[in-house]
């Protein structure tokens, strides 16, 4: 698990307006809240946390928050972005105990699909259903990214979430539920079964 850090401050001043002041100024509102002490409110550096936020690892990785020189594990559980500026508007993050186990979300990485079987067929189509899945571990044990292995993938095949190989100490809770939670993360179908399956729901529509 790789370590990111990013700088942070306190703020005593809360509301609406302080908020505003503080988005003119190029910093974003955030707040620090679980564990065992009271929600924090902070502020950070929108320059820097924005270009931070293009990485994947900014989502599911556990960041290292420096506040005034005070480094806690957290988990980035929400983002509040303007609707149609480049501006993050507020930020909430969690606060990670060592020796509890989290849930969270995790990107999926596709390999091999155009060295594959159904990759190389033309008139074959390899759709991803999923992107990312919810894990739960111990924080040590977060991965960044999970890589689904499609080297071996064929027509007709569906890889579902109990064929992904997890790392050691992670699960998916959803497997938990029953079989019918098992559900497709890739599939490789023909493209005129899909071309018909397209049809035959627009005229269902009409």
């Amino acid at each position: 698990m790789s370590e990111h850090t990013i700088q942070a401050t306190s703020r005593n001043v809360e509301g609406k307006g302080a908020s505003r002041r503080l988005r003119r100024a190029a910093s974003i509102p955030a707040i620090v809240y679980g564990g065992n002490a009271e929600p924090t409110p902070i502020q950070l550096d929108h320059e820097k946390v924005w270009l931070a936020q293009q990485n994947e690892w900014f989502y599911s990785s556990i960041l290292s928050l420096d506040i005034d020189g005070k480094v806690e594990s957290v988990l980035l559980r929400d983002m509040q972005r303007h609707p149609f500026k480049q501006i993050i508007m507020h930020l909430d993050f969690q606060r990670v105990n060592a020796n509890e186990t989290l849930r969270a979300k995790v990107p999926l990485h596709f390999l091999n699909e155009d060295a594959s079987p159904a990759g190389k067929a033309a008139e074959v189509v390899v759709t991803h259903e999923l992107n990312e899945v919810e894990v739960s571990c111990l924080p040590k044990d977060l991965p960044e990214f999970i890589e689904v292995d499609l080297s071996s993938l064929t027509v007709g095949d569906v890889i579902h979430l109990s064929q992904i190989k997890l790392p050691n100490g992670v699960e998916i809770p959803e497997l938990k539920l029953g079989k019918e939670h098992d559900v497709a993360v890739v599939a490789a179908k023909h493209g005129r079964v899909e071309a018909a399956a397209s049809d035959e729901d627009g005229a269902a529509a009409e």
